[in-house]
């Protein structure tokens, strides 16, 4: 495997995990009473910047904002775009774009 595949994966894997913790520690706070909440948009945030897949893995995994319509929706369109992202910039990085 040539170094900037396994740059892309790592990234992508790492961002993954962090997206996947942060929606575990917002489940956690939200069953304490008054404790501080992770917000809204920098679940969103982190599913835009490649970690899509773990916030949508952390939404089944803890049953976490399965209820709300735009995660619902937007997260599954963060996937699309995020893979779309990747194998342009994977292309741009290997100079085979198309």
């Amino acid at each position: 495997m040539d170094p900037v595949s396994l740059g892309v994966i790592v990234f992508f894997l790492a961002i993954n995990v962090v997206a996947f913790l942060i929606m575990f520690f917002d489940k956690l706070s939200s069953r304490k009473a008054g404790a501080e909440r992770i917000s809204e948009g920098l679940l969103f945030f982190m599913a835009a910047v490649f970690g899509s897949v773990g916030v949508y893995a952390g939404m089944f995994a803890f049953r976490h904002k399965t209820r709300k319509w735009y995660f619902i929706i937007g997260i599954p369109v963060l996937i699309l775009q995020n893979c779309a992202l990747l194998y342009v910039a994977y292309g741009f990085l290997t100079g085979n774009i198309w």
